[in-house]
This record gives structure tokens, C-alpha cells and sequence, in this order.
């Protein structure tokens, strides 16, 4: 069969056909899987959609690349054998609160156990979320092994300094009407925005009322816990959390502007001690490079900051931004804690952050927080001391958390300083 052929049947309309019922209804924050219906964003069969957009977040277009090339069929489905999760996650009461889980599927690692029938019969059924196991493998914690900072344990912590975790990726599963009122805004106005800014590229937005999820072509999240994955049912585990948005300079490549990587390491290490004693530790990784502005966005801000006639200073640090982008901050981390709610967690025992917008993000939705941890202060990088003080005076952190003592229990300098 040519390729014209086999695209022939799969081009998509934007307008419903009048009075059809959709094969797959979703009714979001349903008891169960089955009654809240599967997502299903195929290409290859037109009339089991019932979503707007396609799998696979960002990496979609990736995807119609390789079948431009030839290499990918655009009708194949994939074969799901032995890709169940790796730990069990869930059900939570939150999974059937559709105020609580606004921007990720709940049942999204379930799907083959769940509508194995309906994958069977044909139906483009994928997976949203999955579930596996790795061990991490950094330097700075071997460092920290050898500086007696954490211990070997065999379980958490290895003596090679290696760590064990459960590793979770989850691609983003928008619920609109839910997913406006957590901005406060309308459904109507929500989607005519994004239609927009998005030049049109989804044009169901503004056609189609009747489908009420959207896969946006963007990055997901990575969820990293250490500890027995059995306790997280358990409401008097004590939780260690870190939540982080990506810094890929920082993160993967060491520079020492920011204060990334320093707190990402430190997230580590406190979620694995925290493990070690009998909690569980978590880091949610979020791909929001650059405050969600992106890396050009971020070079070109640093280009603007360092170029200044009085120098990088901090009463210039996010006046450059918003000169450059527009606004200061892009994340807007309303929607952070649905990564929480989907692991069933109401309390934080010790939350690694100095962010107010992440504090208040998570209260809001009446995650309580018990201790906020802030970074040691051994760990800034001398360049990142800037962003500190202009996180500090623009009132992303807060002044009372600001450490006078360091993980040893040594007085240090206080960030009132800086």
C-alpha cells in the first residue's frame, strides 16, 4: 500500500459529525479507569479520538518526522508486552477529584491492564505514564559517602555510591475545564488563547467544545523516589521532596551561574537519607527550561545581565528577563502539585525549597508543609550569590528560612547579605 493510501483514511476533521456519540467517552475524576474512559490522541483511527493533539508531548513531532522519512509506519501501535509499572502507584482517593489532577492522567500507567480488551480489538490505546526501575550513578554522592554526609546501606545507597530509585515519566494529559479554573480564567477564553498562541496549529480548540482534553506538544515531568515505594499509601511516612525545573546548564553541564545542580544534588542526598531512615524521598523533575521561557530566551538574558555598565547585579536580575521575554517567569506553578496529589501524598515532612511560588502552589491545595529546607549555603557557586539576592528581593524566597547553620550544624554566613 502506497503512502498516500495509508493516510488517505487517517486525515483528521476539526468539526463533529452532528449528533455522534464518541466511542470512548472520558468523564474525568470517575471512580475507576473504566469509567473514566482511556485517552486516546491516535492519528491512525480518526473515529476513536477523543482527545485534542497527539501522544508523546513534545516528542510528536519528532514522530512525524520519522514517518516523513519513511522510517516509521504512521499506522503502527505499540506492542505493550511486559511494559507494566515497575512499582505500583495508586489508585488515590486524589486520582477521583477532577479539582485535585488537572494536567496528567492518573490511570495513564495502567492502561494496558485496564483496556487490554479495547487494545486487543485495534483500539490506539497508550500509555501516558511509566513506571520503572534504575540506580543513579553522580559523583557528588560518592563525594558525600566518603564525607560520611550519607552512608552505604545496600538497599538505598550502595558502597560503589550508586542509589537506587523508582523512576516515573509522565507525559502532560491537560483537563481544560479544570485546568482554567486552576488559572481562574474561563474554559472558552482558555482554549481561544492557546489556539492562538500556538498560530492555530490545533485548531479543536475552538471547534470541538465537546473534547475537554488537550495533549500539549510540550516537555513532561520525571518523578524520582527513594525508599520502598509500598509506603506511599502509609500517611505517617515521613516525605523528603524536592521539586526542580530543569536547568540543563546547571544540571547536565555544571555552570556555576545558578544554583541548580547544587540543589538538585542536594534534593538527592536528602531524599536518600530520608529514605534511609525509614521515610521516602522525591524529586519531581520538571521540564520548564529557563523558567519555562526556554534556553535562547535564558543566553540572551545572561548576555543583557552581563553586559551592564554597573555589572550582573541583583536589582537587574529578572529587569532583564522581563525586558527580553516579556515576563519574568513563565512556570507558573499551578500545576505542579498535581504530580503530588497523583502520588497521594497530603503531608511533606521536609520540603527542599526556598520558592514561595512552590509553597504557596502546593498549601493552595491543601498540601501541608512542615519544615522548608533551604540550601546550604557551602553549596551556592560564588556567581550564583546574584541570583540569590534577586530571588530573595523580588520575594520568590522567603527571608525567614534563610539557613545560619549548614548540614554540619557549623554557623554560616546568612543570605540576608546577599
Amino acid at each position: 500500500m502506497s503512502r498516500a493510501n495509508r493516510t488517505d483514511h487517517i486525515r483528521l476533521t476539526s468539526h463533529p459529525e452532528p449528533g455522534k456519540k464518541s466511542a470512548f467517552p472520558i468523564h474525568w475524576g470517575a471512580a475507576d479507569a473504566r469509567a473514566r474512559g482511556p485517552i486516546i490522541g491516535t492519528v491512525s483511527r480518526a473515529g476513536d479520538r477523543n482527545v485534542i493533539g497527539s501522544h508523546g508531548g513534545s516528542y510528536a513531532m519528532y514522530r512525524a518526522l520519522a514517518v516523513s522519512a519513511g522510517a516509521l509506519d504512521p499506522i503502527r501501535r505499540p506492542d505493550l508486552t511486559n511494559t507494566f509499572p515497575a512499582a505500583t502507584i495508586g489508585p488515590f482517593e486524589q486520582w477521583r477529584d477532577p479539582a485535585k489532577i488537572v494536567a496528567l492522567d492518573p490511570w495513564g500507567h495502567l492502561v494496558a491492564e485496564n483496556f487490554g480488551k479495547e487494545i486487543a480489538e485495534g483500539a490506539d490505546i497508550r500509555p501516558s505514564i511509566a513506571v520503572t526501575r534504575a540506580r543513579l550513578d553522580l559523583p557528588e554522592i560518592r563525594e558525600a559517602l566518603a564525607a560520611k554526609r550519607i552512608r552505604a546501606d545496600g538497599e538505598v545507597v550502595h558502597a560503589n555510591g550508586s542509589v537506587s530509585v523508582v523512576k516515573i515519566a509522565i507525559d502532560p494529559v491537560w483537563y481544560l475545564p479544570g485546568l482554567a479554573a486552576r488559572f481562574g480564567t474561563g474554559e472558552t477564553e482558555l482554549r481561544r488563547t492557546l489556539f492562538e498562541q500556538t498560530a492555530g496549529m490545533f485548531p479543536e480548540l475552538v471547534t470541538r467544545p465537546d473534547m475537554k482534553v488537550f495533549l500539549p506538544p510540550i516537555g513532561g515531568t520525571t518523578v524520582y523516589m527513594f525508599g520502598d515505594v509500598a509506603k506511599l499509601p502509609d500517611h505517617r511516612t515521613k516525605i523528603t521532596c524536592r521539586v526542580h525545573d530543569e536547568c540543563n546548564g546547571s544540571d547536565v553541564f555544571g555552570s556555576d551561574i545558578c544554583t541548580c545542580r547544587p540543589y538538585l544534588i542536594h534534593g538527592i542526598e536528602e531524599s536518600a537519607r530520608g529514605a534511609q531512615e525509614g521515610g521516602l524521598g522525591l524529586v519531581v523533575y520538571n521540564r520548564k527550561e529557563g523558567r519555562a521561557l526556554g534556553e535562547v530566551t535564558k543566553f540572551l538574558v545572561y548576555n543583557a545581565r552581563k553586559r551592564q555598565e554597573d555589572g550582573d547585579a541583583a536589582a537587574a536580575y529578572f529587569e532583564r528577563t522581563e525586558c527580553v521575554a516579556g515576563v519574568q517567569d513563565a512556570r507558573f506553578q499551578q500545576l505542579m502539585p498535581d504530580t503530588i496529589h497523583w502520588l497521594g501524598l497530603k503531608r511533606i515532612d521536609r520540603f527542599l525549597s526556598m520558592s514561595d511560588m512552590k509553597y504557596d502552589a502546593l498549601t493552595s491545595q491543601g498540601i501541608d508543609i512542615v519544615e522548608r529546607v533551604p540550601i546550604p549555603l557551602e553549596l551556592i557557586p560564588a556567581d550564583a550569590h546574584v541570583e540569590i539576592a534577586a530571588k530573595k528581593a523580588a520575594g520568590y524566597y522567603s527571608t525567614d528560612i534563610a539557613p545560619e547553620k549548614d548540614v554540619d550544624g557549623v554557623v554560616g554566613r546568612s543570605l540576608e547579605k546577599y
